[in-house]
């Protein structure tokens, strides 16, 4: 019976590949920070680039926007403080609560989202989304 268990489970719960998310790159300009792979960031999260720009922006309380690929933020910043901000995005939206994982989905149910782990199948209430 475990093996037949064993096979039926996908094999994204045996890679035992690290999750890395990537550090900001980029260069302050005047009174600003331009972020250049902040595109890649979100892909590499698989999450959507709006959802990702909404909360670093708003953990900042920093203004900003895209233009073209890159992230442009209105105040001077250190990479570190947006690399901060970035992993507890992870830590949120991203990664596995009780398997650490990102393979995870946000679905919607109702009025609730939940972090839906297509790995462990853990589901757990994550705050909605602004």
């Amino acid at each position: 019976m475990l093996n037949k268990a064993r096979s039926e489970m996908p094999e994204s719960v045996f890679v035992k590949e690290r999750f890395e998310i990537p550090k900001v790159t980029g260069h302050i300009q005047g009174n600003k920070t331009v972020i250049t792979n902040f595109s890649q960031i979100a892909s590499t999260l698989e999450r959507p680039l709006e959802h990702v720009l909404k909360y670093v922006l708003k953990e900042l309380a920093a203004p900003g926007g895209m233009k073209d690929s890159t992230l442009v933020i209105g105040t001077k910043l250190p990479a570190s403080r947006v690399n901060e901000k970035i992993r507890q995005y992870a830590n949120e939206y991203v990664l596995c609560n009780d398997c650490g994982k990102p393979d995870t989905k946000i679905e919607k149910e109702g009025n609730l989202q939940y972090l839906k782990c297509t790995a462990c199948g853990a589901r757990h209430v994550i705050k909605k989304a602004f």
